[in-house]
């Protein structure tokens, strides 16, 4: 068994050390995964030690590299190894964090993480929550929560920014809202949710019978990282007595930075919070978080008494973490984070963060000086959206027309995708496609963004001659 550890971490060690020399994404076609993996389950074994080994080097090799330097897809992250080994020390404890009878310990450690999120995010004391598997997880329970805060009458109503992710959505139609009552409300200029358009939506609901139970904004949108105007909102949904959730599993964990502290102002305000620490927290898939202000809410939405649990007598009074959302099968999520904080402390985290969106506003720097890419949107925490669009006359050649430039623009993500050397990806923003960077990762250096952006420059310059030169 040692043996077998020592060589799994000798692996995992040695890909840390190489990935900053190797591609940043690696797949391969089904048919041919189909040819080496499709086999019958043996009936004799084979030494671990090749299983292993095989599945180092042939199987999990092939996926995004979200931990590289230069992988800007997305949103990516890159976990402490801390972290790391104690989510190898929870999977051998075989924990079942669902009751206080099952997990006194662990319990009590994700009562510990769950009391410094709150304090990070500004809530008051007797505040919780709980962690989860990511954002999904923790924006449908909350839904489920607002939902039955609100209580009956009439068909219930979510509102959120037309910038907000797909798993906002998911989850208001999971908790029971049918689709046509899920309103996405226009963003302004600068991808934010617009309160008048989000007022006039929810005056006409209520003036049509339905209940809206819920506000969905962002920390932080994944297209753009906008932050919506929290302040403002929390105003109208405490004079509205509705439901705010924030979801800030992007952007919530800046809330640790003083810079972060300013720019999501009034998140403290929210009736729920989701964040993930496997983004911008630096930890392993899977954890996420729910927070909130009233962990009562969470109880009577959740809590059913179960007779083959009545044995979880043993520590009434104690929470029970099942009682709270939607799992009763529970891993122990709380040890990665809370190892790795005290292994590295605060202020390191606070670094970390830190350097993420210091990078981007040095990429938005120099898209602005290079008279080959053009920004879409002023960067946001760690984001930043551009595009190839040369300055007229650089390449003694008119403006381009839209339709070219987003032409251009896929031929460009596409170079930097099969090139291996960096992974990056797009949005649209307001029907115009966008080059997209998202730099999380602890490990980043301005070296691998600013080589990251040549590229992007030289594959665009080719792009753009091919282009004219066809036309």
């Amino acid at each position: 068994m040692l043996q077998l550890a020592n060589q799994v971490a000798e692996l995992l060690v040695g890909r840390m050390e190489n990935l900053p020399g190797e591609v940043a994404w690696e797949g391969d076609f089904k048919e041919s995964l189909r040819d080496q993996l499709m086999e019958a389950p043996p009936e004799d074994g084979q030494p671990a030690g090749e299983v292993l080994t095989r599945a180092a080097q042939q199987i999990l090799p092939l996926a995004a590299r979200i931990d590289h330097p230069r992988f800007f897809g997305f949103i990516p992250s890159s976990p402490t190894w801390p972290g790391v080994l104690a989510d190898f020390m929870v999977a051998g404890h075989q924990v079942n964090q669902c009751t206080w009878l099952t997990s006194s310990g662990p319990s009590q450690l994700e009562l510990v993480v769950i009391d410094w999120m709150r304090q990070w995010v500004g809530y008051p004391e007797g505040a919780g929550g709980l962690l989860t598997s990511g954002g999904s997880v923790a924006a449908i329970t909350a839904l489920v929560a607002a939902r039955e805060a609100a209580g009956p009458g009439g068909q219930p109503t979510v509102y959120m920014s037309d910038q907000s992710h797909s798993a906002q959505i998911r989850a208001a139609r999971i908790v029971g809202v049918e689709r046509e009552h899920v309103r996405l409300i226009a963003s302004d200029r600068r991808f934010r949710l617009d309160l008048e358009a989000l007022a006039d939506a929810v005056a006409r609901d209520r003036a049509a019978g339905l209940n809206p139970i819920a506000v969905c904004a962002n920390a932080g949108a994944g297209s753009t990282g906008s932050i919506d105007p929290l302040v403002e909102l929390a105003d109208f949904c405490e004079a509205e007595r509705i439901w705010l959730h924030i979801d800030g599993s992007y952007g919530g964990f800046v809330m640790v930075t003083e810079k972060g502290r300013k720019l999501l102002r009034g998140m403290e305000r929210a009736d729920s919070i989701a964040l993930d620490a496997h983004k911008w927290f630096f930890q392993p898939y899977e954890v996420g978080c729910l927070m909130v202000k009233d962990v009562d809410t969470l109880e009577n939405a959740f809590a059913v008494p179960h007779d083959m649990l009545q044995d979880t007598i043993w520590g009434a009074g104690h929470p029970n973490f099942s009682d709270r959302g939607p799992q009763l099968s529970r891993s122990v999520r709380a040890l990665k984070i809370w190892a790795s904080v005290r292994t590295f402390g605060m202020r390191a985290f606070r670094r970390a963060i830190s350097k993420g969106m210091e990078l981007a506003g040095r990429a938005e720097d120099y898209v602005h000086a290079s008279p080959m890419l053009e920004m879409l949107n002023p960067t946001s925490l760690g984001i930043v959206c551009f595009r190839v669009n040369p300055t007229a006359g650089v390449l003694d050649e008119p403006a381009l027309d839209e339709s070219a430039l987003e032409e251009i623009n896929r031929e460009v993500l596409a170079s930097i995708f099969w090139g291996g050397r960096a992974f990056i990806s797009s949005t649209m923003l307001h029907g115009t496609f966008s080059l997209r960077l998202c730099i999380l990762n602890h490990t980043t250096t301005w070296e691998d963004v600013r080589e990251t952006l040549e590229a992007i420059e030289r594959s665009g310059k080719a792009s753009v001659e091919r282009h004219r030169g066809g036309s």
